[in-house]
């Protein structure tokens, strides 16, 4: 199939064995089926993908551009994005795409997620500081930042500096994931390792190229 990848739904983790008998941790993914909600062409658009649909949503939930949309989709799509085309457009608008039909076991994937919220945190945790002393009546220093700007020059801290903060829900890519398992009834695959999110996270799966 032309698509390079998949809309999925993180399900949690597990580990499996390998043919070696060595345990691999895995992370269970629901890909799809998803469904071809628009096809860009180089004749109209400039370049090949698709925008591919994924979940269920009312249709009294649609704005009234996707309403139109997706006049001639059953599945109305609760998420929406673009993948790019190994170069030929052979699907048209409302076809469904399963996992089976775009991965194959042994494939390398690209998995971008948005990571745990953690709120605000110090940095002992958000860096990894080390922390101060804890003896020589240092009571109160063991999870302080230290020292954090210069004296008169510059006079200032410095842009960037490692300090407590908000932490997680950022946009995070895991690259070079293994395909180890696809079940073709529950429309699952497993990935060695471990992915962003949280249960139930929206995840994008692109084959590396």
């Amino acid at each position: 199939m032309s698509i390079n990848g998949l809309i999925a739904k993180k399900v949690g983790m597990s580990h499996r064995y390998n043919e070696n008998g060595k345990q691999q941790p895995v992370t269970t993914l629901v890909a799809g089926p998803c469904v071809i909600t628009a096809v860009k062409t180089t004749e109209k658009d400039g370049y090949n993908s698709y925008q591919i649909g994924f979940g269920h949503t009312k249709p009294s939930n649609l704005k009234k551009p996707q309403a139109g949309q997706f006049k001639t989709i059953k599945q109305k799509p609760s998420v929406l994005r673009e993948f790019d085309s190994d170069g030929q457009i052979d699907l048209e608008v409302g076809k469904k795409v399963l996992a089976e039909e775009v991965f194959q076991i042994g494939d390398t994937v690209d998995v971008t997620g948005t990571s745990k919220g953690k709120g605000f945190q110090g940095g002992v945790k958000r860096w990894n500081f080390r922390g101060g002393p804890k003896t020589h009546g240092q009571s109160d220093r063991l999870r302080a930042p230290g020292s954090i700007g210069s004296t008169t020059t510059p006079g200032r801290v410095y842009k960037g500096k490692k300090m407590a903060g908000r932490m997680g829900g950022d946009t995070k890519t895991i690259q070079g994931l293994k395909i180890v398992a696809i079940d073709t009834k529950r429309h699952e695959i497993q990935v060695s390792g471990a992915v962003p999110g949280h249960r139930d996270a929206i995840v994008i799966i692109n084959k590396q190229k």
